[in-house]
């Protein structure tokens, strides 16, 4: 049997934003069932990273495909959405405080932000929205607007919209920013049921406090390049950590999740 295609393929990828070179010849190979999380401080990359993804950005052009997303080199991102889902800050940011929950979960269906005039929405979808609603435990939020809702029930919603079309790998853009400590224990459970239900995960943050358990493997960029790559308990170091983040850190393991907190 043919090994699957990797999930993201980069190959001596340049990207420039403005007269800023963020990624000088950066490889980087994610596979399929491989639950990964990518770790770094602010200006590491991880931003432009999620947007070289999607397709906001592109790397300078070379002869043979930079970029490979499921195989695919070129074409709308969302156009894989059965394959692929994305949960990220600019994706939340951008729908309109009038729509209902209901509208945030079909949507992913249309792969648009908000529903429009011209979408027809089956029995079936509507059934689908109300099952993915009840999964994540918001059925109430079926007719809420999104304005009116705290961030971590926004993030929720957003997730659905991704889950709707049952994709097998899902990205993550810094889930638990800005949630209290209930909707972050919330999201971070629901999180390891989606790897435990055999979904991969790739994780983009700088909260350490993030990586579930089932996650085996850790990315850390530094500066726009791959600076440490492999197995979770190899590379989440106190010794990488404090040269990752130029201070002193001490690490706290437990029941698999790790916390860093200042050395004496």
């Amino acid at each position: 049997m043919d090994a699957p295609v990797p999930l993201i393929e980069i190959k001596s990828a340049t990207v420039r934003r403005g007269d800023n070179t963020v990624f000088n010849d950066l490889n980087l190979t994610l596979h399929q069932h491989e639950s990964v999380a990518i770790l770094g401080p602010n200006g590491a990359g991880k931003t432009t990273l999620l947007k070289l993804l999607t397709r906001d950005l592109y790397p300078l052009w070379r002869e043979e495909p930079v970029v490979r997303i499921l195989g695919n080199a070129s074409g709308d991102i969302w156009s894989l959405r059965k394959q692929l889902g994305i949960i990220s800050n600019d994706l939340q940011e951008h729908y309109s405080p009038e729509v209902v929950g209901e509208q945030v979960i079909l949507s992913g269906f249309f792969g648009s932000v908000g529903m429009w005039g011209h979408q027809s929405v089956s029995r079936y979808q509507r059934e689908a929205a109300a099952q993915i609603l009840h999964e994540l435990g918001i059925p109430e939020l079926a007719q809420r607007r999104y304005g009116e809702l705290s961030s971590g029930q926004q993030r929720r919603l957003i997730l659905g919209r991704a889950l709707i079309n049952e994709p097998a790998n899902l990205i993550l853009d810094e889930p638990t920013t800005g949630l209290d400590l209930a909707a972050t224990f919330a999201y971070l459970q629901t999180m390891r049921g989606l790897i435990r239900s055999g979904r991969t995960l790739v994780l983009v943050t700088h909260h350490i406090h993030e990586i579930p358990p089932e996650v085996s493997r850790v990315v850390l960029m530094s500066k726009g390049k791959v600076w440490a790559d492999g197995p979770k308990r190899e590379v989440l170091t106190e010794a990488r950590l404090s040269g990752l983040y130029g201070v002193k850190v001490a690490l706290v393991e437990a029941s698999g999740w790790y916390q860093a907190v200042p050395a004496d």
